[in-house]
């Protein structure tokens, strides 16, 4: 599994740009692994995304912005759904991959199944 992290390379936006490092940074040092896919430099990559994003999940109006996250073709979410796992220590169930033993996602789990 392999999960695509959608970025733009050339946004002018600070607040884009930021986000999209914050979601790499994690996954990298988490050492998930993910895969770069530039909707800036390649223009497959935009129409995919953009026709890959549910209806539910795209703004009123205009295009879903970057960053986007899916496992593989399963969408994940935007960058508040990820923000709002990551602080609920759920970053693995949101990507669709198992906690490690040890994380503090796995604990939770365990923790829970124990109740």
């Amino acid at each position: 599994m392999v999960i695509k992290v959608y970025i733009a390379s050339s946004s002018g936006s600070t607040s884009i740009k930021k986000q999209q490092q914050d979601v790499m940074g994690f996954l990298a040092a988490n050492k998930i692994d993910f895969e770069e896919c530039d909707i800036a430099a390649n223009e497959d990559n935009r129409k995919w995304m953009r026709e890959n994003v549910p209806v539910d999940s795209r703004p009123a109006t205009g295009n879903p912005l970057p960053p986007q996250i899916f496992n593989e073709e399963r969408y994940c979410g935007n960058y508040e759904a990820f923000f709002d796992a990551r602080e609920e220590n759920a970053v693995y169930a949101f990507l669709g991959l198992t906690a490690p033993p040890g994380s503090k996602e796995a604990e939770a789990l365990a923790k829970k199944e124990q109740q």
